[in-house]
């Protein structure tokens, strides 16, 4: 049986010129390589009863091409630390499959392990509470209570009570029931069919949801289970104008108080209300806060909840912890139980960024356990507005591990995006002093993946180097929160491919520091410091023979391109080109004013900053300007249509993933139409914002737009295109490829029927960079 890295001639399409076939052929091959390499996701450690010793379970996952999905399974390791300068991994001999699993959650002690399986179609979704050797309990949860239980990384919530009998989650709240119909007209509720008539189900009312990702997704809303009975109930008394999420137990001294804090995104928060919801993937500027809801708690088998209406009584039991700040998310209660810890996004909400830079704050929770609206908030780190060279650039985080905590009880370990890299911080929240404690000369990026006591488990790569395990432990005769560890290279577990490492070895990376040249005076500080681009080439790079560049471009904007390994971006290495990898001013990282200095200027200061760049390579002898390509997706694909529009004789190949083409055209179809006017008019935008745009705003987002560039544009491109894209519909890419075809530009087209926004799905991942390669191939000669 043939497979996708083993094409041959008879399986091309017709009328392929069999050049290309023999080049398909080569590449795919080749691109199945690095698509088997595994990733570490995450990583949960046990205590064990030997001194200096404890057990790690690490998820790992790898693409599974024929069945279009990933696959996962957990390796497992004896851990033992003889010193401060010895540690030795002791890794299980096989790894066991867990495909399938939703997610996993360690209780508090580590002796049980709560594995959650969410089904297809109508089946129940599936409880498994595992013990050290057998499976203790089995529950299942009905649709009819709830649909499947987050696991996205944003609502995902899974937390268990200290007593470990109770597990609150976040899950779809059941559907609705539907207007039913026979053969003579509608059922009134409660009334049933004719015995041998038919009948169906009509649609009933249109639900929002939240966009991109959660296309069909119902409300997120919070259950409890009861470990020991097996019941199953929904947390009561939560208005249903709040979308809940990243639930977790508060610390109590009352059994018979219980709270859970949890996230909530509300339509009607302050005075921005909305008439639907907007998409929420990516974008941290959706308004959100801390909650607190009194979960009435009875002992083990009894009905945790009783089923309630929506009174005011109910109602009056929620308790919104944060007041005055207008994004509150990612809660972690310190282990004492005094402080309550959560990350801000609080500059994004107020200009309307879809990310900008973090806060991190604290409160202080009430010794009775029992929490009021009028809490005072602390803040730890501020947002940073101008990053200073080397110094600390601000906070930019994408999650926090479940127990961030040191033994001092005050000091909180997680990743962050220091311009290019992501690097690993220690964070003192009752000073508010923040460390780098990843290695300081390290250009790699660095993740923490779980805490060892005060050790650190984590995992580092770079664009040459897949993700390889280190183990970090505090220098000797210093404290925790000292800026001083040893970090230590774990014997890697996952072997790659001779060929892949062989080719991985020929490569090197630097950082490159790109000035912006002559400012204009209104320009803040933060906005006239040099911006960075990660260089990817070959060793062995004759002088004056350059390899063809291939310019990489993030999207967002307010995203960033990091020095950690990326499968599709090493293989585009491995043909033999380099890569300019460009974080252009708006990336994060790099401070807010940096950031903020991109809305309102965007397909200018951007184009300009890509285009530099790519001169600067050049006057270092690093790049040809005759033998130049471009990559983007999103707003990557953004600029690259608008590159080739502006500068046409500077590209001999392009390739857009899901670009926007025409935000006069998006506007009216994305789920973020927001983002559009945030990014054509800057701030100020969140205050012309309307679901019916004038004709003013529709000629001014036609104008932003690489559509209104389109006379000029010569550059082959191929453009690959998700249908099930709600964040940059199909249309805008295929209007643009219709418009260039129209022209006489060599186009070609991928649409992948059941793709989102990301086209990240195995299949499709691989079918769009062979074809990015073999495009590149043909015209980067």
């Amino acid at each position: 049986m043939a497979t996708l890295g083993d094409l041959s001639v008879k399986e091309m399409p017709l009328g392929v010129d069999p050049t290309v076939e023999e080049e398909y052929a080569s590449q795919s091959k080749l691109l199945r390589e690095f698509t088997d390499i595994p990733i570490i996701e995450k990583a949960w450690i046990f205590k064990s009863d030997e001194d200096n010793a404890s057990q790690a379970m690490f998820s790992i996952s790898q693409s599974n091409l024929l069945a279009n999905k990933k696959r996962t399974h957990i390796l497992s390791s004896h851990i033992s630390t003889k010193s401060n300068d010895s540690v030795s991994f002791q890794w299980a001999p096989f790894p066991i499959d867990i495909t399938g699993a939703s997610a996993m959650v360690p209780s508090p002690s580590g002796s049980k392990l709560l594995v959650i399986k969410n089904q297809e179609n109508e089946s129940p979704t599936l409880f498994e509470i595992w013990g050290p050797s057998q499976l203790q309990k089995e529950i299942h949860a009905p649709k009819s209570v709830h649909g499947s239980v987050f696991a996205d990384g944003w609502f995902e919530g899974i937390s268990w009570d200290s007593s470990e009998t109770l597990i609150a989650y976040v899950a779809e709240e059941p559907c609705p029931a539907k207007p039913a119909f026979d053969d003579l007209g509608y059922l009134k509720e409660g009334s049933t069919a004719k015995k041998d008539c038919g009948s169906w189900k009509g649609q009933g009312d249109w639900e929002e949801d939240w966009g991109e990702t959660y296309s069909g997704k119902r409300q997120p809303a919070l259950f409890v289970i009861d470990v020991v009975s097996g019941g199953v109930h929904g947390v009561k008394g939560i208005s249903k104008s709040l979308s809940v999420g990243q639930v977790i137990w508060a610390p109590t001294a009352k059994r018979s108080h219980r709270y859970l804090v949890f996230v909530g995104w509300s339509l009607d928060f302050g005075s921005q209300k909305a008439v639907r919801k907007l998409g929420i993937k990516y974008c941290y500027n959706r308004p959100c806060a801390l909650y607190a809801v009194k979960v009435p708690f009875a002992e083990s088998g009894v009905d945790v909840q009783k089923e309630k209406s929506d009174s005011t009584e109910d109602l009056a039991a929620v308790v919104k912890l944060t007041e005055g700040i207008s994004s509150a998310f990612f809660p972690r209660f310190s282990p004492d139980g005094h402080s309550l810890v959560f990350l801000s996004a609080r500059t994004a909400v107020d200009t309307g960024a879809h990310w900008a830079t973090n806060s991190l704050h604290r409160i202080d929770w009430p010794t009775d356990g029992n929490p009021q609206s009028a809490i005072t908030i602390a803040d730890v780190v501020p947002v940073v507005m101008c990053a200073e060279d080397g110094c600390f650039p601000g906070l930019y985080c994408s999650n926090f591990i479940s127990e961030p905590w040191l033994s001092d009880g005050q000091t909180m370990i997680f990743s962050s995006f220091w311009r290019s890299t992501q690097v690993i911080l220690s964070v003192d929240v009752l000073s508010g002093s923040v460390a780098r404690i990843s290695p300081g000369d390290s250009l790699s990026s660095w993740d923490v993946l779980a805490l060892d006591g005060d050790k650190i488990l984590s995992v580092s790569s770079s664009p040459i180097e897949p993700p390889q395990i280190k183990y970090g432990i505090p220098s000797a005769h210093t404290s925790v929160q000292s800026h001083l560890w040893n970090w230590f290279d774990v014997p890697n577990p996952i072997t790659n491919s001779e060929k892949v490492c062989s080719l991985l070895a020929s490569l090197q990376f630097s950082v490159l520091k790109i000035p912006i040249g002559e400012a204009p005076k209104n320009l803040t500080k933060g906005a006239k410091q040099p911006y960075e681009a990660i260089f990817v080439s070959s060793k062995s790079m004759k002088t004056g023979a350059c390899d063809p560049l291939v310019v990489m471009l993030h999207g967002g904007p307010h995203s960033v391109s990091l020095t950690s390994f990326s499968k599709s971006l090493a293989f585009l290495s491995s043909l033999g080109y380099s890569l300019l990898i460009v974080n252009y001013r708006g990336s994060l990282g790099f401070g807010e004013e940096a950031l903020q200095s991109l809305p309102g200027k965007i397909g200018l200061q951007d184009v300009n900053d890509v285009l530099k760049a790519i001169g600067h390579v050049v006057e270092m002898g690093l790049a040809d300007s005759s033998k130049v390509a471009v990559l983007g997706g999103s707003h990557g694909g953004f600029l690259t249509t608008h590159l080739i529009g502006q500068a046409p004789d500077q590209f001999c190949a392009a390739a857009a993933r899901n670009p926007v083409c025409n935000l006069e055209l998006m506007v009216g179809t994305t789920d973020i139409p927001d983002w559009c006017y945030t990014e054509v008019y800057g701030s100020e935008g969140k205050d012309y914002f309307t679901e019916a745009p004038s004709s003013e705003h529709l000629h001014l987002f036609y104008d932003k737009s690489p559509i209104s560039h389109i006379t000029k544009v010569k550059t082959p491109t191929i453009f690959l295109l998700g249908a099930q894209d709600l964040r940059v519909p199909v249309s805008n890419g295929l209007q643009y490829a219709r418009a260039l075809k129209e022209k006489g530009v060599d186009v070609k087209v991928i649409v992948f029927p059941n793709d989102v926004h990301g086209i990240s799905r195995p299949q499709s991942d691989f079918e769009s960079f062979l074809n990015i390669g073999v495009w590149f191939k043909k015209y980067l000669k």
